[in-house]
């Protein structure tokens, strides 16, 4: 089987402690091969690490005919420029979240890959997470009927202060946090734009973006999607809960889930009564019923890891699961050919979406696309 070698540009947060350390455990499909930082630190130790080549400046990279892929986790502002760049140089791009700031940026980079003829992918794993996999089983078996609403929740309570709150770095909870759940919800939400309503505000941050996000989205036919990414909510409630017309269901990002539903066979036969209720003493009365609720719960389970060694969490084990899965699909999409599961053209839709989001918060975004 092909080995993929990669470089990886940037050894933050997500450069070394996601990809770096992913990759790590797959060298049957991967090899780290190259890392460009700014920090002599970071060089050093990636060097250590991955027993690579390191630089300075990325574009060093681009001299090297030995590198397959080159992953993009830049600073946030940067992974558009950056990844055109990577895409010109005749390089497959694989970049961080967000992928940029305006949808014009995510079309020069969809043009670019096109003309290089290179694969072009956008690391959104959450796609993968085991939850948001047992929600989508749950809503497509078509138990809980027509699907009203689902309410999405990315919250806790945090201060932070460092870049990622800065509106020039492209930060933001929206665009921190924001791209996870606003991926699955567009998934949900299906085909076309929603209507959009967005409400922001800045409360714990240290930094001049947004901290709170309140997302409406909407459409004919649709289920509304109500999305909150907070970090000023001090009692977090389940990551969805979703209403159905024959019943609901209730998931954690920690990999539980439970859901109820009745069966319209099963249901006491009503009809509409315009006359006042009554008791058989002639009391007054309220509408009442005893409906059978079948119950099913999805426990949290601890997984194996892609080195298959027992995880220490649920999840963990989730995180391990949606990398190694991105990563797989990634494998087979450069050595066959094979089609992206998530593609440039969805995430366009997702900055599309964030983009209109900026422009109705004119308190916190004054300039759009700043």
């Amino acid at each position: 089987m092909k080995v993929i070698r990669t470089a990886i540009i940037g050894q933050g947060r997500s450069g070394r402690d996601i990809h770096g350390q992913y990759l790590l455990t797959d060298a049957e499909h991967y090899q780290v091969v190259a890392a460009a930082d700014l920090l002599p630190e970071r060089r050093e130790r990636a060097a250590q690490e991955y027993k690579c080549e390191v630089y300075r400046d990325y574009r060093e990279l681009f001299k090297r005919k030995d590198i397959d892929l080159i992953i993009n986790a830049s600073f946030s502002h940067l992974h558009a420029p950056i990844t055109l760049d990577i895409l010109k140089a005749g390089f497959n791009a694989l970049c961080e979240k967000p992928l940029a700031s305006s949808v014009k940026d995510v079309d020069r980079l969809i043009a670019a890959s096109k003309k290089a003829k290179k694969v072009f992918a956008i690391f959104q794993q959450a796609r993968f997470a085991p939850y948001f996999t047992k929600v989508r089983e749950i809503i497509d078996s078509g138990v809980l009927g027509r699907i009203v609403q689902i309410s999405i929740a990315f919250n806790g309570y945090a201060r932070r202060w460092d870049w990622q709150t800065m509106q020039s770095y492209n930060g933001g909870s929206l665009m921190n946090t924001g791209p996870h759940p606003l991926d699955q919800a567009l998934v949900l939400f299906g085909e076309g734009m929603p209507e959009i309503r967005c409400f922001m505000d800045r409360v714990n941050t240290f930094g001049n973006a947004e901290d709170h996000v309140k997302l409406i989205l909407s459409g004919k036919g649709r289920p509304l999607i109500d999305l909150e990414i907070s970090s000023c909510c001090a009692y977090p409630s389940a990551t969805y809960n979703i209403y159905g017309t024959r019943g609901g269901m209730k998931a954690t990002a920690g990999n539980t889930a439970e859901w109820k539903f009745f069966k319209l066979n099963e249901a006491p036969k009503q009809k509409l009564i315009a006359a006042p209720l009554r008791k058989p003493d002639g009391l007054p009365n309220y509408c009442a019923e005893k409906l059978a609720w079948h119950e099913e719960k999805w426990p949290a389970t601890v997984e194996s890891n892609a080195a298959g060694k027992a995880a220490y969490s649920p999840a963990t084990a989730a995180s391990a699961n949606m990398t190694a899965m991105f990563y797989a699909m990634l494998h087979k999409t450069i050595t066959t050919g094979a089609p992206l599961k998530i593609t440039p053209e969805q995430i366009r839709r997702q900055i599309a979406v964030i983009e209109e989001c900026r422009r109705q918060n004119p308190q916190i975004y004054r300039k759009r696309g700043h």
